[in-house]
């Protein structure tokens, strides 16, 4: 499933990453050049997995750190309440549950 900021939140690049806004609580967050690198992927409806994946070919750290690092994040939007699953939106190439083909359904 796809990832995007909640309504009310706006990013704004900035030199060391990216900067978050949430106009509702009117509070801001900063993440870091690595993180920014993860948000945006997610946001242009990437995977966590392609994120993780990004973050390999950008920076010098493992695939598994990596995997860790973009679900601690993901984690960490949602709990602050900036982040949500986005099922109107195909992430790459999949369709969220209950759109498209029914599995066992053959196509004429």
């Amino acid at each position: 499933m796809a990832f995007k900021l909640r309504e009310g939140v706006f990013t704004a690049e900035t030199d060391y990453g990216i900067a978050l806004l949430d106009e509702d609580g009117d509070q801001y967050w900063t993440l870091n050049p690595s993180a920014a690198v993860a948000l945006r992927t997610l946001l242009d409806g990437g995977t966590e997995a392609e994120a993780a994946q990004r973050l390999t070919e950008e920076y010098a750290v493992d695939v598994g750190t990596a995997h860790r690092d973009v679900r601690e994040l993901v984690g960490e939007l949602r709990s602050a309440g900036l982040g949500e699953d986005d099922p109107g939106r195909r992430a790459h190439g999949r369709w969220p549950r209950g759109r498209g083909r029914r599995a066992g359904r053959k196509r004429r």
